[in-house]
């Protein structure tokens, strides 16, 4: 499975709230069969923000530390990925940095890994990987 983490997974392995395992599961699985997860650096973005408006920028650095010893690819945004993100927006009631994590997915084929109730609307766009 190639799996594209939305920023609410991230965190949710973060803070090890509901869902955590799960994350933590396919972190290991990625790491099993040497294929990293996906993230839009959009939802990078978005994870940096909450941190360090939570938590200040020194966790944020921190964060952004682990984040680069995870088995996770951050997808830089060019125009096809902004597209589609955009067609996806203009037709779901989504947040913009959700139709990244959609956007992504769909144009890779892929599961979108999340908890985040709004991709309920997606469910005919994109597969989606509940955690």
């Amino acid at each position: 499975m190639i799996g594209v983490l939305d920023s609410y997974a991230l965190l949710a392995f973060f803070e090890r709230e509901s869902g955590y395992e799960k994350v933590k599961s396919l972190f290991s699985s990625a790491v099993e069969n040497n294929h990293n997860l996906l993230m839009s650096s959009v939802n990078y973005g978005e994870v940096y923000y909450i941190v360090m408006r939570e938590y200040g920028a020194e966790k944020a650095r921190e964060i952004e530390a682990v984040i680069k010893t995870l088995p996770l690819d951050i997808v830089d945004v060019d125009i096809n990925l902004a597209r589609e993100a955009g067609a996806i927006k203009a037709h779901y009631k989504l947040s913009y940095a959700d139709c990244f994590s959609a956007a992504l997915a769909k144009m890779k084929k892929a599961e979108v890994i999340t908890g985040d109730k709004e991709f309920e609307c997606l469910k005919d766009v994109v597969k989606v990987f509940w955690i």
